[in-house]
């Protein structure tokens, strides 16, 4: 009875489960509409993981990205695709295309070092349709793969060397092998606690000998033991099933990580990279197939620390000649015994993997942190491969600039960078718009608000700076330590804050929080050490104290006990909250006299440590807080939003229903409505707009990314988010996220609030450059329109085959097939009209349920006049290149079915402004709107003129063919014909100028068709007509009254008699004759 009950009660827990994910991926649906934009930038890309060059087409690469995805090139660079966007994870760890078929790529997920900021992954990837599509073949707890080996002859066969995951023991880590494509795999070296394994090797003149290296490492969120027992050489000769260890020479001290290289022209050559204790090193080399080593040098990575390098790559044009990635990477062509730096003139540092092309011996491309790079000669000289969006971001800023806010962050390894949010260019937001306010590891930015020409920003570990964008100088205004003090521990990104109560005054945080009230110029404490101060070295490694003689490397790591967030309350100025990261949140409500400590470890539900990622003061209520806590460098990836009502006295969870595996990075809270926020997390950005019962991922136009920060343009009401791997991203107005509520939910259709419309000239760059270059899109030019509509709207069709996939199936009748053929829509249109109620266009909407954006770009439609056929390129309504004037508008959305125009809501009223005013002063409204009509009705008249006269000289063309069949000709009829053709040819020549003359390109005198683009050459720019305009228009409006004056005897008497007299001769019936009268 208890086993029934057991498992009824599992199969309810299954449908509560399912039932609860459905439901929030329909809730996540609805919001799709509704997509962000990536503003990039693309001038200082990201760190590259791997590289692979297709085997028999050079010109197309696969490049696995760190944290940013799998990007894929067919032309060697010129263009990109992301090819990976759709998948559970973002960090790749490394790429391999199969020998035998090499539409069948390999990729391994989890970034392949041992840094503090390295994505996880889950598992190992195929693909066997050239990157299209993908699938999970499993090992998905290895966390990071670094390499992938498939059998030069056996496409079944695969090895995998997984380092495992980087915070914690367990996961798949190893070698793993599969001999069936990857549908079940073994592990054959390495265990399942706390050694993986980082590079293989395969020799290609017997398949069955392979080499690795296994890897021992363990970073906590104190520090990072890169080397251990388990790390060392082995060799297999049985096709990776079995391996044994090779000693011989080589040091018997713990090994931290190793890299591997086999000679291209001697398979029994082999290259170590080496890692000993505290970042020393060694390169090694057999010629024995590992059964003996020598070392020949004591090259090893520096930088960052082997754990973030340590690739050794073997030329293959050029025996001896080895490539070892280092911060600066090193060369050496005596198999090892000498290194120097490789020529790498202004080259980004920090390099991770190297190809060779087989058909040129002086190509090299290399990535590396700053990206992509090749050179043609031999390393002399490099070309940036510059198109590649794939910047991280920690932290990032905006300010309240005009008329376009700009973003700030700092990147990884990238500097800190500035951009505009949106630019005047029609093509968007460039490289060349973005500016570098520092170098180095960028952190956390700030802006000043009302001022922004003042920023701040930092380099890695509280190196701070003030920005002065007028001058672009920087002051650097990092807080010093006081003789008799120990020195301060700040963090990686130590956190800054702006004083909402004072734009002057500053917070900055080490292990005690400073305040300056001058921009920095003057710093004084007020806390002591609010962390616990640990001595981390004593802490545990692989569970346990661990020897000073080991591969020890805090370097490049964040000092530990550090202050990690900082929130002063807008409604009590000096409620002051800091969080650590070492699990405590520190209050003072008098300015930092006094400090109350809050240890998060006795919260229910939260774990021992966590690490508090960000703290934030309500905008509302100065008794509530809320703090988003971090647990991942424990191996815990659960989400943790905590909120308090009394100042931190007591807390509450409030994750709701967010995915059980998921880090929240930030939080922001709407500045209008109070349960509105928004969570940066490690995939993609969620909100809830009931105070954390319920979240919602906002999917649209957002790959697969980690969000390490987000904030709110509140003048704008556009939310900003931070990417760590694809740069940063913009959702054009929340305001219908705010407005969004049940009711709505459920009415037919929704139009929300139209933002006010900037008025201006777009302008254009210089062109023809090429398609290397990656712009990023502005907003949609004009007004965005957005509605919500609780459902699509059906048509007939629709509906038939809604019923059909409930299983009704059968044949609908002709009659029925007649009705949908002949539907008129379901189409969803907005109709603007001006102030007076007169429309100026009409725009298709989009028919989709949940929310709908759509854009009117300020033009007119084409008033030239409309043909009988729709000319080609051009369907529905289409603008006409002439811009409305600014003013009070109305729009109105309507639903069209058969003919009938349904009013859904509206007229709502919206405003267009210009965005600025001219050098010199413009035309006024008045003028433009009645240039503007005067313009539209000449060129319908130059249309219908046009037509006129082209039919007249088609009509009289088919009288002298008809003529020619006629039973009774006459003479003087044909004479007739003649002369009224060389009549309709003169009024040609006279409208459209001399057609002898244009067949040489020779110019002919003005005709009235010089006006035929006068509106758009007069009303292109927000300056207006001139005189000039003026009297172009004036002058085309006498040319065409003159000509129609000839014309119009032609149409409405002559043509009439010529044809009367054509029937009576018994000519056969022309087109335009109308029915034959019998």
């Amino acid at each position: 009875m208890k086993i029934i009950y057991k498992f009824v009660m599992l199969c309810v827990f299954a449908f509560c489960l399912t039932f609860n994910l459905n439901a929030q991926k329909e809730r996540q649906n609805l919001f799709n509409g509704l997509k962000f934009r990536n503003i990039g930038p693309a001038m200082t890309s990201g760190r590259i993981a791997d590289i692979a060059i297709h085997p028999e087409n050079e010109n197309i690469w696969y490049v696995a990205v760190g944290s940013g995805g799998v990007w894929k090139t067919e032309n060697s660079g010129t263009t990109w695709d992301p090819i990976f966007d759709d998948e559970k994870v973002y960090s790749i760890g490394c790429v391999t295309i199969d020998p035998n078929k090499p539409s069948t790529i390999w990729v391994g997920t989890g970034e392949n070092v041992g840094g503090r900021h390295a994505g996880f992954g889950d598992g190992i990837y195929v693909s066997h349709d050239d990157g299209k599509s993908w699938k999970n073949m499993g090992l998905e707890n290895s966390e990071h793969i670094s390499k992938i080996i498939v059998h030069p002859e056996n496409p079944d066969v695969v090895w995998v060397a997984s380092q495992g995951p980087l915070w914690s023991k367990g996961g798949d880590r190893g070698v793993f092998k599969t001999t069936d494509g990857g549908k079940t795999w073994k592990r054959t070296l390495g265990d399942t606690e706390w050694v993986g394994a980082t590079d293989m090797l395969i020799d290609p003149s017997n398949p069955d000998v392979l080499y690795a290296a296994t890897w021992q490492r363990h970073r906590t969120v104190s520090g990072y033991l890169g080397g251990g027992p388990g790390s060392g050489l082995h060799k297999s000769t049985d096709g990776g099933e079995t391996w044994r260890a090779l000693k011989n020479g080589i040091p018997g001290s713990n090994l931290g990580k190793t890299g591997l290289a086999m000679s291209p022209f001697n398979s029994d050559v082999i290259y170590a990279a080496l890692e000993f204790d505290r970042t020393e090193g060694g390169v090694y080399m057999t010629t024995n197939g590992g059964e003996s080593w020598t070392k020949q040098s004591d090259a090893v990575s520096g930088g960052t620390g082997p754990h973030y390098y340590q690739e050794l790559i073997a030329s293959p044009h050029y025996e001896g000649t080895l490539y070892f990635m280092n911060n600066s990477a090193l060369v050496s062509t005596d198999h090892g015994k000498t290194f120097t730096n490789m020529s790498r003139s202004n080259q980004h540092s920090d390099s991770h993997a190297l190809v060779f092309k087989n058909s040129d011996p002086n190509y090299l491309l290399i990535g590396t942190d700053g990206g992509l790079y090749e050179s043609f000669d031999g390393t002399k000289s490099w070309k940036y491969v510059r198109n590649l969006p794939i910047t991280q971001y920690f932290k990032i800023a905006v300010d309240d600039a005009k008329p376009f806010y700009n973003v700030y962050g700092g990147t990884q390894d990238n500097g800190s960078h500035g951009g505009p949010s949106q630019t005047i260019s029609s093509d968007g937001i460039a490289s060349a718009d973005w500016w570098k306010t520092l170098g180095a590891d960028g952190a956390q930015t700030a802006t000043e608000p009302g001022n922004p020409n003042i920023s701040y920003g930092e380099f890695q570990q509280g190196a701070l700076w003030r920005i002065d964008s007028k001058t672009r100088e920087t002051v650097f205004i990092q807080p010093q330590a006081r003789e008799g003090d120990p020195f301060e521990r700040f963090n990686w990104d130590a956190p800054i804050l702006v004083s909402p109560h004072n734009p002057k005054r500053l917070y900055f945080a080490s292990q005690r929080v400073w305040k300056s009230e001058n921009r920095g110029d003057v710093w004084n404490p007020i806390s002591e050490d609010l962390t616990l101060n640990e001595e981390r070295m004593t802490f545990p490694y692989y569970g346990k104290p661990q020897s000073w003689d080991n591969a020890w490397d805090i370097g490049a790591m964040s000092n530990y006990n550090t202050i990690t967030s900082l929130a002063e309350s807008p409604k009590q100025e000096g409620l002051i909250y800091a969080g650590t990261d070492d699990g405590i949140i520190q209050v003072t409500e008098d300015g930092g006299a006094n400090w109350r400590k809050i240890t998060l470890n006795t919260i229910k539900g939260l774990p021992t440590t966590p690490f508090v990622n960000d703290v934030r003061a309500d905008l509302y209520d100065a008794n509530i807080v809320y703090a988003a806590l971090d647990n991942h460098k424990y191996g815990d990836y659960k989400p943790y939003i905590i909120k308090s009502s009394d100042k931190g006295r007591t807390w509450n969870l409030i994750n709701g229903d967010l995915p059980n595996k998921l880090l929240i990075w930030r939080l922001v809270q709407d500045h209008v409505k109070k349960d509105l926020f928004f969570a940066a997390t490690e995939f993609g950005v969620y909100f809830t707009n009931n105070g954390g019962e319920n979240w919602i991922e906002l999917e649209g136009g957002m790959p697969t990314i980690p969000i390490r920060d987000i904030t709110i343009q509140r003048r704008e009401n556009d939310l900003v988010a931070g990417s760590f791997g694809r740069g940063i991203f913009i959702l054009d107005d929340i305001t219908p996220i705010r407005n969004f509520n049940n009711n709505i939910a459920t009415t037919e259709a929704t139009l929300f609030p139209v933002k006010e419309v900037k008025w201006y000239g777009q302008s254009s760059r210089v062109g023809s450059q090429g398609d290397a270059e990656w712009i990023a899109k502005n907003p949609p030019f004009g007004a965005n329109f957005t509605y919500f509509m609780a459902d699509n709207i059906k048509s007939k069709k629709d509906i038939r085959k809604e019923k059909e996939k409930k299983g009704n199936v059968k044949f609908p009748g002709w009659d029925a097939l007649e009705e949908e053929s002949r539907q008129d829509g379901p189409s969803v249109l907005l109709i603007i009209k001006d102030e007076n109620g007169k429309v100026i266009n009409t725009v298709n909407g989009t028919n989709k349920k949940g929310f709908n954006r759509v854009n009117w770009s300020l033009t007119y439609p084409n008033k030239s006049g409309e043909r009988l056929q729709v000319p080609r390129g051009r369907g529905g309504f289409r603008g006409g290149g002439v811009m409305a004037t600014p003013g009070n508008y109305t729009v109105t959305l309507v639903k069209r079915v058969d003919g009938e125009n349904t009013v859904l809501q509206g007229p709502d009223l919206f405003r267009v402004e210009p965005l600025f005013d001219g050098s010199l002063p413009r035309k006024s409204f008045k003028e433009m709107d009645a240039f503007r009509d005067a313009a539209f009705a000449f060129q319908q008249d130059l249309t219908a003129t046009n037509i006129a006269l082209s039919r007249s000289q088609q009509t009289v063309d088919a009288m002298l063919r008809a003529f020619d069949k006629a039973t009774s000709p006459s003479d003087d009829l044909l004479k007739r014909l003649n002369d009224t053709k060389i009549a309709l040819l003169d009024i040609d020549k006279e409208l459209n100028g001399d057609a002898i003359k244009g067949e040489i390109g020779e110019r002919s005198n003005p005709t009235a068709s010089d006006g035929n683009s006068l509106a758009r050459n007069a009303l292109g720019n927000t300056y207006g007509p001139t005189d000039e305009h003026n009297g172009l228009l004036s002058r085309v409006q006498s040319q065409l009254k003159k000509l129609k004056a000839k014309l119009l005897p032609i149409v409405n008497s002559t043509l009439p008699g010529l044809e009367s007299d054509l029937k009576k001769t018994g000519a056969p019936w022309i087109e335009g004759q109308g029915l034959i009268d019998n």
